[in-house]
């Protein structure tokens, strides 16, 4: 099986930041911050958790909750006894254009025993955030961020993402398409190439693409190719050492599709990405 995420993760990395271990009591409200997600673990205690004022559920067991992008959220707990938790900032590469961040359900939930092949993480993780350990902020912030991989595994191979990208990555078939897709973006990729490499015939590859990954399988790879685009101009690469990395003959014909992807040219884009930063 290809690794689904080996090149998502190498274009659109997610960096975590603890901002928080210890006792919730009573009522807290998080706010969002910027563009960040967040992501909470809860150790012990019962917990009441609602979005814009209505109680979404009641958490009885130690708990993740994800929240990939902004969202405003409480938690609710018994005053006196709390709930603990350890709560981390996630930054994903290109904010809301990262598409794992995109293809996220906008609020998760999973029971800690729930999540496969994480008791060992976890068990470090508080143990480290409940301590004052030399490099314990960095120790959690990179264990959170191997929670979160561990968390896009489950969501995949549960099959708990019913349509986009996760959702593709996740089919028996469709999966090898995306992930050639993602390796070699610079490939001539051609529907029958794509059907081909998802051992699919033509028709039957571009209904089942659309249907459970949301796009036709050449919009879905002219969005990954101005996705990266995106990634290397805000490293500083000029836009004429980028065009064969992503696959087009000519500056023009990149700027084309750029355009037709974002709304802007690659030069209004960086302006605008200048501004903002």
């Amino acid at each position: 099986m290809p690794d689904r995420l080996e090149a998502l993760l190498a274009h659109f990395s997610v960096r975590a930041k603890t901002f928080h271990a210890g006792a919730l009591c009573g009522t807290n409200d998080l706010r969002p911050d910027g563009d960040t997600g967040q992501l909470h673990l809860i150790r012990e205690g019962e917990v009441d958790v609602s979005h814009e004022g209505g109680v979404a559920l009641r958490i009885t067991r130690p708990s993740l909750l994800l929240y990939p992008r902004p969202m405003a959220h409480r938690f609710i707990t018994d005053p006196a006894r709390g709930a603990d938790f350890v709560c981390a900032r996630l930054s994903f590469d290109a904010a809301a254009a990262n598409p794992i961040a995109a293809a996220l359900p906008a609020f998760t939930c999973l029971p800690l025993d729930e999540l496969e092949g994480v008791e060992g993480v976890l068990a470090l993780l508080f143990d480290e955030a409940f301590k004052r350990n030399c490099g314990r902020q960095a120790m959690v912030d990179r264990l959170f961020e191997v929670v979160l991989i561990q968390i896009l595994r489950h969501l995949m191979e549960r099959g708990e993402a019913q349509v986009g990208m996760l959702a593709g990555l996740a089919h028996p078939r469709l999966r090898h398409a995306l992930v050639a897709i993602h390796e070699q973006p610079a490939q001539p990729w051609s529907l029958d190439a794509l059907a081909a490499r998802a051992g699919m015939s033509r028709s039957a590859f571009a209904n089942s693409f659309r249907e459970i990954v949301g796009c036709t399988p050449g919009l879905y790879l002219q969005r990954w190719r101005v996705g990266i685009t995106q990634q290397l101009l805000r490293q500083g690469r000029p836009l004429k050492l980028i065009i064969h990395d992503v696959g087009y003959a000519s500056e023009a014909a990149l700027s084309r599709a750029f355009k037709a992807s974002s709304g802007l040219s690659p030069r209004q884009w960086r302006e605008m990405i200048e501004r903002v930063a």
